[in-house]
């Protein structure tokens, strides 16, 4: 049984597949969220973006400084319109999907920064996603500076030092490792970023019909990585797709070190036992 990593039906992330930069990383969110969430019409989404964009676009235009005018968006966003994060938000999937943080309200660090690069973008402002250690941000470069801006903590506007010092203090990592980080991420990069969160999630809650979008998803934007395929196998065998697990153990087997040969031999028979029990 052959398994399909064309993702036809995700225009936005079949780009990252063969590593083109022009990516919506909106719509590719939005593609994620679809594997949960089947009957997803992204319509409404961008259509909400379109509308906070237009909003706060005359409020961005008027604000006399760079971090005003980051103070308007967050004004906007976490105080006209609640958006926020919770440490139970880390708990839940859909605290990953960008149409329902919109909805409830609530997300996690990259989830809710993606709606505010979203809503900033649109009404004309360069604002970037930045992977920094432990804690997604948004970056604008700014006349003073690089400026940073946490949508996690009501949309709390931080300068470079700041956000130098509040990262060190959290992560315990050293000021060179957080410089480096603080870059604009590309999309590829942002998109490992949300799927390594839900499948860290998600394996912890046993969702392993979850799992197997996310996780497919991971390999076939690894196509070489050896551990991303045995995942894969493993998730298959978990989620009942016996057909994809034996092909993938199978070709696991090929390659694998010598210690993970008994394990995935027992997957198999096992893998080939639920087939044959279908049958």
């Amino acid at each position: 049984m052959t398994i399909d990593f064309n993702f036809h039906n995700d225009t936005e992330f079949r780009k990252l597949l063969v590593r083109d930069s022009r990516v919506d990383l909106t719509v590719v969110a939005l593609e994620l969220a679809r594997d949960a969430q089947p009957n997803l019409d992204f319509g409404h989404t961008l259509e909400w973006i379109s509308r906070r964009a237009e909003e706060v676009r005359s409020h961005l235009v008027r604000a006399r400084t760079d971090r005003a005018m980051l103070r308007e968006l967050s004004r906007c966003l976490s105080g006209t319109h609640g958006l926020h994060g919770d440490k139970e938000a880390f708990q839940r999937s859909e605290s990953s999907y960008i149409n329902r943080v919109i909805e409830t309200g609530v997300g996690i660090p990259i989830s809710l920064s993606l709606v505010y690069v979203a809503v900033a973008q649109r009404a004309g402002v360069d604002l970037e996603g930045v992977a920094a250690p432990m804690h997604f941000l948004s970056r604008l470069e700014a006349a003073e500076g690089p400026l940073f801006v946490d949508a996690f903590h009501q949309g709390d506007v931080l300068s470079y030092d700041e956000c130098c010092t509040w990262l060190e203090s959290m992560s315990g990592l050293a000021p060179k490792e957080i410089e480096n980080s603080l870059e604009p991420a590309p999309p590829r990069e942002v998109v490992v970023r949300m799927l390594n969160n839900l499948k860290a999630l998600q394996v912890k809650q046993e969702q392993w019909e979850q799992v197997w979008h996310v996780q497919r998803r991971l390999a076939a934007l690894h196509p070489g990585s050896y551990d991303q395929r045995r995942d894969l196998a493993l998730v298959a065998l978990k989620s009942n797709h016996p057909g994809p697990a034996i092909d993938l153990l199978e070709g696991c087997l090929k390659t694998c070190p010598a210690q993970d040969r008994p394990v995935l031999q027992g997957h198999l028979i096992a893998a080939e036992r639920l087939l044959a029990d279908w049958n």
